[in-house]
């Protein structure tokens, strides 16, 4: 499984992607699950993905290559807006599905992949799609920042709380790793190391990349410093009256 997570801000972009793969519990690999297109000063868009590893890359692989809309062929570095960018990930989950769903389907597996589309293109503002695997997406609003993919439900209650669209870049990068430290820590099927991408608004460019270890100094801070603070908040709550009777 997987657990990526991509978050809408006035400011711009983060998106985190964890690494791990697996096909059972003695088959476990690591994998980058995050792809970026950059022409600097015209688009950066960043692809996300979760569910089944050779669907995923097909997918990818497709979008490289170029993929059929009704008004020409495109790939991610020439569609001309976010929503065709949107478009385009979903014709080519399509494809893959014509190619590869039967034999799947024959052999008990199910047509498994969520991604998450991120970035801007110059003359428009950035965006975040979340497309599905029958091809369709939704976009993230200023009343919904946030999109997740994978395991996400132990990186929700954080976001849920503490984010808003006026959430600074930097206070975004502390809330993704918070997120994604307790889906760490809460299930074995998402895995170090993980990845960062953040992306401010109208640079048309990449600003932040990195590839987060165990050995990640920040991170090592963040995570040991949100479990003291979670432990000192409980501690301070009152204990209930009917209790102390």
């Amino acid at each position: 499984m997987t657990y990526c997570v991509g978050l809408y801000l006035r400011d711009g972009l983060v998106l985190l992607s964890d690494t791990r793969t697996n096909a059972g519990v003695d088959h476990i690999s690591t994998f980058g699950k995050m792809h970026v297109e950059e022409i600097p000063g015209q688009r950066v868009l960043a692809l996300l993905s979760a569910g089944n590893l050779a669907i995923t890359q097909a997918v990818w692989n497709r979008l490289r290559e170029g993929v059929a809309l009704p008004d020409g062929t495109y790939t991610l570095r020439d569609v001309p807006s976010m929503f065709r960018a949107a478009q385009l990930v979903g014709a080519a989950v399509r494809q893959v599905y014509a190619a590869d769903g039967p034999s799947l389907s024959a052999q008990g597996l199910a047509f498994d992949v969520f991604l998450l589309l991120g970035g801007q293109i110059a003359g428009e503002p950035h965006r975040l799609f979340l497309i599905y695997a029958a091809g369709n997406f939704i976009e993230a609003t200023t009343d919904t920042p946030y999109l997740q993919i994978g395991e996400h439900k132990y990186g929700k209650p954080i976001l849920d709380r503490a984010l808003s669209f006026d959430t600074s870049l930097s206070d975004g990068v502390k809330l993704v790793l918070v997120s994604m430290d307790s889906t760490l820590r809460s299930n074995l099927t998402v895995g170090m190391p993980i990845d960062l991408l953040v992306v401010q608004a109208d640079a048309l460019a990449v600003g932040v990349r990195r590839r987060i270890t165990e050995e990640d100094e920040y991170f090592r801070f963040v995570r040991e410093r949100w479990s003291a603070a979670l432990r000192e908040a409980y501690l301070q709550l009152p204990s209930p009256a009917w209790m102390r009777a």
